[in-house]
């Protein structure tokens, strides 16, 4: 399910933020100065080795996205191997977009959230070494006495205490606080971008890195990161690693209500709570949590990640990463009962999303299929089953039609023969109240078509 509701379904109240900004939102933003300099930089991130945006894949991930019925693709995705110039670290993440803008925050976060991630990752590298020759002449604890580790965001930061510190590695204490001064920084930028409205566009973030045998996941909003592996009886079960931060969940529901905002589902879709302006029937978006929507910020919306860790064992095969395009119509065994099948890994992505996308037209045959992002990151790629075909999957991929799309890993969708019977009484909506999707203009995707040809150059 999207997060807000569309223009086809609601229309926007007189006094609501988006008929207020409407006109400004829409109009064309001036060229910035500065385009050039950032095609350039952005073609020099694209070149990257190891870091993979478009569908594809290597001998350890599996990368596949295909937009839905609604528009533009908003939905991105990355894995990008060798992170922080470390041979055992591999970063990967999924970014789902809503507004009429979320395809342009979805593609920025993805783009810099990960080295602002690796910026802070080895700057507390380096604090921890020198906090740990203090302490060596020091009877106290080096995390009680360094205020710096305390607070990186009062709104809704969990604390590092000493029983903490005994249940996981170091490693994950460095990468925590990593993780949420990333976030920080990243949503604070989003705010300070001229190019992109943000007021009322947004994107959530499911992000990994696994360091050898530890893994750390951070997320915000309600895509979800979902484990592969086998019990005691050596059977396949999914454990999922990520909570959907709905706002229906208590404590979400609580922070949003005790910063005026409002969380209430509307009659027409009761299963789905959302959060709303204090005194306006607006924005509507169903997620607690996310990057951007500013016009939120003030009223329990926030961008601070959960945190959490998890130890790999020879059990744990895959970790599959996906928007909930995946999600609302397929549980999680069926998207690791379908990772698992696939005879080679460079599939199993496209896989998954191909069986979303039957699944779509069979579980809500009247609402307009979602997009689709999914990141399958394999954990024993020395096995043989690993080999890929990758000539295969990046070929298929250059037949993308650019008509409409921003040319970012955008796929048109696959027909899968007969159209399915419409069934009474179902529908599905989109994330946000009455904000509907902007088609790219002929100079941006012109200019996304440029650098995605060099890129793979």
């Amino acid at each position: 399910m999207g997060s807000c509701l569309s223009s086809e379904s609601r229309s926007p109240l007189p006094r609501s933020p988006m008929g207020i900004r409407k006109t400004k939102s829409l109009k064309r933003r001036p060229k910035s100065q500065g385009l050039s300099y950032d095609l350039r930089k952005e073609e020099l991130l694209h070149r990257t080795v190891g870091r993979m945006f478009l569908n594809g894949s290597s001998d350890i991930a599996s990368l596949f996205t295909q937009k839905g019925k609604k528009g533009i693709n908003q939905d991105a995705m990355i894995v990008w191997e060798n992170f922080a110039s470390r041979e055992d670290t591999v970063f990967c993440g999924v970014f789902d977009g809503h507004g009429p803008y979320g395809h342009m925050v979805a593609k920025r976060v993805r783009d810099s959230l990960p080295l602002k991630l690796s910026t802070h990752w080895e700057a507390n590298i380096k604090s921890d070494e020198i906090l740990r020759d203090v302490s060596l002449n020091s009877t106290g604890s080096v995390w009680a006495d360094d205020s710096s580790f305390q607070s990186t965001d009062e709104e809704s930061r969990p604390s590092i205490d000493s029983k903490e510190i005994g249940k996981h590695p170091e490693v994950f204490h460095t990468l925590k606080e990593s993780f949420l001064k990333a976030f920080k920084v990243m949503d604070r930028e989003l705010r300070m971008y001229a190019n992109i409205d943000c007021f009322c566009s947004g994107t959530t973030a499911v992000t990994i890195v696994k360091q050898g045998q530890d893994l750390v996941i951070g997320n915000v909003g309600d895509s979800r990161a979902v484990l592969g592996t086998r019990d005691e009886n050596n059977s396949l079960v999914a454990i999922q690693l990520t909570v959907d931060l709905k706002p229906n969940l208590p404590a979400e529901a609580e922070r949003i209500r005790n910063c005026k905002g409002r969380v209430f589902a509307l009659q027409e879709e009761p299963e789905v709570a959302r959060v709303w302006l204090p005194n306006n029937d607006a924005p509507g978006l169903a997620m607690a949590r996310a990057f951007g929507d500013f016009c939120l910020k003030d009223f329990g919306l926030i961008s601070v990640p959960e945190i959490s860790h998890r130890r790999l064992t020879d059990k744990d095969e895959f970790v599959v990463l996906a928007t909930d395009g995946i999600w609302d119509v397929l549980s999680n065994k069926e998207v690791v009962d379908t990772v698992a099948s696939c005879s080679i890994r460079s599939n199993a992505a496209r896989t998954v999303v191909h069986s979303a996308v039957r699944a779509w037209r069979y579980k809500y045959p009247t609402s307009k299929v979602d997009d689709c992002a999914v990141v399958c990151l394999f954990l024993d790629s020395n096995e043989s089953t690993s080999s890929i075909a990758k000539s295969s999957a990046q070929t298929e991929h250059d037949n993308v039609s650019t008509k409409n799309e921003a040319l970012d890993g955008d796929q048109m969708n696959v027909e899968f023969g007969q159209e399915w019977r419409a069934l009474e009484g179902v529908s599905r909506v989109n994330t946000m109240l009455s904000m509907p999707r902007l088609e790219p203009e002929k100079e941006d995707i012109k200019a996304a078509a440029a650098v995605e040809i060099k890129a793979r150059k």
